[in-house]
């Protein structure tokens, strides 16, 4: 897919967004057409020809894959229930294709950052989520072999042949047959608890000369002119949030640590690359503003499922409280007079070849 070169810079030097004027920034993709949201899969458990007792297990299996827990009112996955503090159900399935819309947007149009190979044989997305990324990844790379995993049932029905998705955690021990060409991780803060053993994993199943990308937002809203108050409900937010999720033992605001765990696991040729996103359509620039807008739509529906879980469980925070502090933050994220952003981290490295 083409378009027009993304905002990228290296390091921490970025630049700032202008409230007035033209950012400085390259210029970013205008648009891309909204993705259909993908509905959850069904499994048939069928008649069986195998014995009670195998029958029996595989029921219980099948339970502990497809079966939901409710709670506050949202629904959540019950395989290895309670390791991953967000949702599953049909409304976070539908933030998580936009926020994959604004990955592309982020990027011009492209999928990875990492300068791989024209050709791929063994392809690994870790967290796929819905599996936006790994289907479009696998139509545009039809010689590789995609497989895509995650706790939650929730990709489609219908996918391109060279997509496998399987149910598993990325933080149990990884026992693939063959090794990777290429491993992808995204959006996953806040969801490993050891990120130095999952890049450890991540390095001991690539082929030498194979590469890693790993990318996600700061969960974490900045200002260039500190306009955001700290009194704020935003700020309650975003400090609470990363109070519950240490607790919990999964940090939340990992991405700007990603380099270092990178570099830490062995491989070479790292470089990141940081991308400005406003939370709200506040920037003068008009391509900066589009990127506003889909953030801000993000933003709203993604409090809630970031926030429920955690709040609940750990900060034993009652469902008023909850509430009362998120109407402030969806205020919040509507004044326009916070000139918030969030930075997305990408860092790629490639495996030694010898």
């Amino acid at each position: 897919m083409s378009g027009l070169p993304p905002p990228q810079i290296g390091g921490n030097a970025l630049q700032a967004l202008d409230v007035d004027g033209d950012s400085g920034f390259h210029a970013l993709q205008d648009d891309f057409p909204h993705d259909q949201s993908l509905a959850d899969v069904d499994m048939d458990d069928g008649d069986s020809a195998l014995g009670d007792d195998t029958a029996s297990e595989t029921r219980s299996i099948t339970d502990s894959v497809l079966g939901y827990e409710y709670e506050n009112g949202r629904r959540y996955h019950a395989y290895r229930a309670g390791k991953y503090p967000m949702p599953n159900d049909e409304a976070e399935q539908e933030r998580m294709d936009m926020q994959h819309h604004i990955y592309l947007l982020i990027y011009g149009g492209e999928l990875c950052r990492a300068p791989l190979p024209a050709r791929l044989n063994r392809v690994l997305d870790v967290g796929c989520g819905t599996g936006k990324w790994a289907i479009d990844f696998a139509d545009q790379h039809p010689e590789a072999e995609v497989l895509a995993t995650d706790l939650s049932v929730i990709q489609p029905h219908w996918i391109p042949p060279n997509v496998q998705f399987e149910i598993d955690d990325a933080e149990e021990e990884w026992q693939y047959h063959s090794k990777f060409d290429y491993i992808h991780i995204r959006s996953m803060g806040g969801s490993i608890g050891d990120w130095p053993r999952l890049m450890q994993q991540a390095y001991d199943n690539l082929r030498p000369g194979g590469w890693i990308e790993v990318t996600d937002f700061e969960a974490w809203a900045t200002t260039d002119d500190n306009s955001l108050p700290a009194d704020s409900a935003y700020a309650e937010f975003q400090e609470s949030l990363s109070e519950a999720a240490t607790q919990f033992g999964k940090v939340m605001n990992i991405s700007p640590q990603f380099k270092s765990f990178v570099q830490n696991a062995g491989f070479q040729s790292v470089v990141e690359q940081q991308f400005k996103a406003p939370l709200a359509p506040w920037p003068k620039d008009r391509r900066y503003r589009n990127l506003g807008r889909y953030m801000n739509v993000q933003m709203l529906d993604a409090i809630e499922p970031y926030s429920l879980a955690l709040f609940s469980r750990v900060l034993k925070w009652k469902p008023e409280r909850i509430q009362a502090l998120l109407a402030g933050v969806r205020q919040d994220l509507g004044n326009l007079n916070y000139h918030m952003y969030s930075v997305v981290h990408n860092v790629c490295g490639q495996k030694p070849l010898a």
